[in-house]
């Protein structure tokens, strides 16, 4: 009878330690908790919450901004890329918040954009250069630009003058001293060819070829219509071209941590192999 009762009392042991040692825990709220299996935490842990982005860009800065999507997303950055073909909507639309950022742009244009229109737009950081170059159907080299020739340039302000200040580096006119990125025609003071120049909205100037006996075509278009600044341009800028093209956003956004790592990714080695490998001059890495 002894040995049957001390059988007993063991046996209620085990049941009573058994059930302690899975009794579900509580979690502070009076409610129990799952148990946790501890070696699968690191493996179990929730992931950060994925940020979508969008940004908006001319070719080809939107090519350079789908080659980083992959790298962003392992980093918790959902990257939209919104595809534009004028100047003008993709700083309208990240002031108005329908885009986060946008990458197409140098800063004298930023600068003439945020005065004529009202921004506060901010360079968040500069990725490359897009060197600005002549084009024709009727010249193979700018010794064959004959007098009197028609050349069209872009109308607005800062890639005019810029345009212009090209013109002027190759011998073809010359400006007044003071006249800068912001020159127009009327700043013209000597034109011993006689050109015939014409101003038209950037995007247009690839189609104009036929039109007229040469153009000033900014980089991106000139891509796009399938010219290819090192070989088809009769002149274009140098390496030492200040427009560095960059990532703009807004001042409330600018140091968020979706458009810093961004900026990190646009700048990063494998952003300027793609860059060197894929443009083969006609870009050139500013970092």
């Amino acid at each position: 009878m002894k040995k049957w009762t001390l059988s007993f009392l063991t046996l209620a042991l085990v049941l009573v330690l058994a059930a302690c040692g899975s009794k579900p825990a509580n979690n502070g709220n009076g409610a129990a908790e799952a148990p946790q299996n501890n070696a699968g935490n690191a493996e179990q842990a929730a992931p950060e919450e994925t940020v979508k982005l969008i940004v908006g860009a001319t070719v080809p800065h939107a090519d350079i901004l789908k080659s980083i999507a992959p790298q962003l997303k392992e980093e918790g950055v959902e990257l939209e890329v919104k595809e534009f073909t004028d100047y003008v909507q993709p700083n309208v639309q990240v002031f108005e918040k329908q885009l986060d950022a946008n990458y197409f742009q140098h800063q004298p244009y930023l600068d003439n954009q945020n005065e004529e229109n009202k921004l506060d737009l901010v360079s968040v950081v500069g990725v490359h250069v897009e060197p600005f170059g002549a084009y024709s159907k009727k010249y193979k080299s700018a010794d064959e630009i004959a007098d009197g020739a028609k050349v069209a340039i872009p109308n607005d302000p800062t890639n005019g003058g810029r345009a212009l200040l090209l013109l002027e580096k190759q011998g073809l006119i010359k400006l007044k001293e003071d006249a800068g990125i912001k020159a127009t025609k009327a700043d013209i003071v000597e034109n011993p060819k006689n050109f015939s120049i014409i101003e038209l909205e950037a995007a247009m100037l690839p189609r104009q070829l036929d039109e007229v006996d040469f153009a000033l075509i900014n980089t991106n278009y000139a891509i796009e219509a399938g010219l290819n600044p090192v070989n088809d341009s009769l002149f274009i800028e140098d390496k030492e071209s200040p427009y560095t093209n960059m990532l703009v956003a807004r001042p409330d956004n600018k140091d968020s941590d979706a458009i810093q790592k961004l900026a990190k990714a646009l700048t990063s080695d494998e952003v300027r192999t793609f860059i060197e490998e894929t443009y083969e001059g006609a870009l050139i890495p500013a970092f």
